[in-house]
């Protein structure tokens, strides 16, 4: 009997430190993953809440992404297409596409898939070009234009002129964002933040139980991507962010700046006084297409645009009258520009 008492004991004693052992690791908080890399010819930084790595999803995510929409990338499918290759477009293909267009057809064709040749010829491309004189430039124009191309509901695409190319570069890199944002959705994660090249996606709060703290950088030349100086911090959450500016990419020809943004309306590389447009939209790729259409915009036109939008809020940083540095905020930016007292950090 007092065997039996002693084997009992022993069992509700190990039951105990189960439970013990069950609720400790219950109320441990989840930890938060942190993954970088390669991928676009730039960097990728991501941070999530979740128990497990998922580096090897993702990159093999951002490998099929890049097999669609690089240039860079000889079989992608849309190298394929701007060789004309008979090719059924994909859905990562597709989807670019088609926001694209519409937004194309919102800025009155400031923003432009189809300005591939001319970003090339003035040496900004997939393919090394020359300094092009006026007479290259209007042969270009000739076979640019948004309106020059469809999408057959089978998934081919249609040029009107052999020569028009596609150059998703303004727009793809945001939605590679909102891919592998989608991708850690759909795992139930709810705290995390994709950042591709500066193009980010954020959600929940971040490890300190606060709205992500994401930077605006001084629009200062820098080519070689070396000064990281901060112009404001925005404090956000369950939106996509994307900059575009003239500042990093860019060469003096004869004594004059080019910028890598090219307005596919003139065929010219934009000389405006706007030098960096920071857009936060419900997604990264809207975002990333409309801080380049508001770069070539200028100031006067691009805060018409967006004080009409309620749907956006952008961030201008400018120089005025005087050549001094500016900025422009849409209304709805305040939000972004205060941080807010951090909630408790979740223990689940």
């Amino acid at each position: 009997m007092e065997k039996k008492m002693k084997q009992n004991l022993a069992w509700i004693a190990l039951l105990l430190l189960a439970t013990i052992l069950i609720l400790v690791n219950h109320n441990r908080p989840v930890p938060y993953q942190k993954d970088n890399g390669l991928v676009f010819g730039t960097v990728y930084n991501i941070t999530y809440q979740n128990k497990e790595n998922l580096k090897a999803e993702i990159e093999q995510a951002l490998r099929c992404f890049d097999g669609s929409l690089s240039p860079f990338n000889d079989t992608a499918t849309i190298t394929r297409i701007n060789r004309n290759e008979k090719v059924q477009a994909d859905t990562f293909f597709t989807k670019v596409f088609l926001r694209s267009m519409e937004i194309s057809r919102e800025t009155e064709g400031a923003f432009d898939i189809t300005v591939a040749p001319l970003v090339n010829a003035w040496g900004f491309g997939f393919k090394q070009g020359i300094f092009p004189d006026s007479t290259e430039v209007d042969s270009l124009l000739q076979f640019i234009g948004y309106r020059k191309v469809e999408l057959t509901p089978n998934g081919e695409v249609v040029k009107q002129d052999p020569r028009l190319m596609l150059d998703c570069s303004a727009v793809a890199k945001g939605y590679a964002v909102d891919i592998i944002a989608q991708l850690l959705a759909s795992k139930g994660i709810q705290n995390f933040m994709v950042d591709i090249g500066g193009e980010v996606v954020v959600h929940g709060h971040n490890p300190q139980g606060a709205r992500w703290r994401i930077g605006i950088n001084k629009p200062v030349d820098d080519s070689l991507s070396l000064n990281q100086e901060i112009q404001t911090v925005l404090h956000v959450s369950g939106v996509g962010i994307a900059t575009s500016g003239n500042y990093r990419n860019y060469y003096y020809h004869e004594g004059k700046k080019y910028a890598h943004t090219i307005d596919p309306r003139t065929g010219y590389p934009v000389q405006h006084s706007i030098l960096s447009a920071t857009v936060i939209a419900k997604d990264c790729m809207s975002a990333d297409a409309y801080a380049t259409a508001f770069m070539v915009m200028g100031l006067d036109e691009a805060v018409r645009f967006v004080d009409a939008r309620p749907d956006l809020d952008a961030y201008f940083i400018h120089t005025d009258n005087e050549g001094k540095i500016a900025v422009y905020q849409t209304r709805g930016m305040e939000q972004y520009l205060s941080e807010p007292n951090a909630p408790k950090q979740d223990k689940d």
